[in-house]
């Protein structure tokens, strides 16, 4: 088979492979209908994800068919039409049943981290891939999901909603700042609204993805490039601050961004893959009753999320900008790199 394979920094490649075979009874084997580009591939191909070995296979959102099922596999069968989830849960070990998988303990990769496909072991931008423990890590998709939909619920949703709005704290009536209009970034602004959040402020450099997140639902929108982008948030909310400062790009300059945005008593959550160390002003912030929070996404509301995007509740329609073969994966790859130029979200790839 064809698959998109890392071979150090900066250097990738669409490469003849071995077909993935069943390893263990809990796995499943899953055609690759459709797959996408996440920015965490592009922190993988800048050396930013060093546990990433050359000679793995990226990605780790997928929409497909199962091929095969390992004897102890019961909740998904040949044929059914699946959503892959960015993490693969045990369903067992005492993180999986306390609700975070993102750390399950299975010794698939390395203990202790629930994102292995694309990391640890072979991901999803391939014509197959291995799925470990199936019962717990396939969702079966309902007929009328169509793939451009079901692929955002992979990751950048459930990222967007539990790292985001959940971890954020938002409540109703809240005040809400999204730093970053990209794709998780839009995935804050179209979940936040579940909580109530009466303004949803985004903020970018990017005119037209200002112009997407007013789509999905931001309330306001500001441009970071204008000198007085600050003092228009703060304008917002009678000079308090807002209730919620969401980190969404993986910059330094983004999170220091949140912490000047944050009233007393609020909530700054981090969503972005950063890169290197960001410099944390506690001399500054201790005495401002902050709360902080982070972490990987558990897709533990997947479930719950496919639901509404079945009923139309989300507004999923504008994520996807460009589409492309799976024998394109390297043309998908540039005009996702080039997302300045050529304006793309989610780059949808499909057999």
């Amino acid at each position: 088979m064809k698959a998109l394979v890392y071979h150090g920094p900066g250097n990738k490649s669409w490469d003849e492979v071995p077909d993935p075979v069943l390893i263990h009874p809990t796995d499943a084997i899953v055609q690759v209908d459709t797959t996408t580009i996440c920015g965490t591939d592009l922190h993988i191909l800048k050396g930013d994800v060093p546990a990433v070995t050359p000679g793995r296979i990226l990605g780790h959102e997928a929409v497909g068919t199962v091929l095969e099922v390992g004897e102890s596999v019961t909740q998904v069968s040949v044929g059914d039409r699946v959503i892959v989830s960015c993490i693969s849960a045990c369903g067992t070990c005492t993180y999986c049943r306390s609700g975070n998988p993102s750390h399950c303990l299975s010794d698939e990769g390395a203990s202790g981290i629930g994102w292995i496909l694309g990391h640890l072991i072979d991901g999803t931008q391939a014509e197959k891939v291995r799925i470990p423990f199936a019962d717990t890590s396939l969702y079966a998709l309902p007929d009328g999901v169509p793939d451009d939909a079901a692929i955002l619920l992979s990751d950048i949703l459930p990222t967007g909603f539990e790292i985001g709005v959940q971890y954020g704290r938002v409540k109703p009536g809240d005040t809400v700042a999204v730093v970053g209009a990209g794709p998780v970034g839009l995935a804050v602004i179209a979940t936040a609204g579940l909580y109530g959040a009466a303004r949803i402020i985004s903020i970018d450099l990017d005119p037209s993805r200002l112009e997407l997140a007013r789509q999905v639902g931001a309330t306001h929108v500001v441009n970071s490039g204008e000198a007085d982008w600050a003092e228009q948030v703060r304008a917002l909310t009678d000079g308090y601050g807002v209730d919620v400062a969401i980190e969404a790009v993986g910059v330094p300059a983004t999170f220091d961004m949140c912490t000047r945005l944050v009233r007393p008593g609020g909530s700054i959550a981090n969503v972005g893959v950063h890169g290197r160390s960001v410099e944390l002003e506690l001399d500054r912030l201790w005495i401002q009753n902050i709360t902080i929070s982070m972490g990987l996404v558990n897709t533990t509301t997947l479930g719950m999320l496919l639901k509404l995007v079945a009923q139309g509740k989300l507004p999923v329609a504008t994520f996807v900008t460009h589409r492309f073969g799976l024998a394109d994966m390297m043309s998908a790859y540039e005009t996702f790199g080039n997302a300045a130029q050529t304006k793309a979200l989610k780059v949808l790839i499909s057999r």
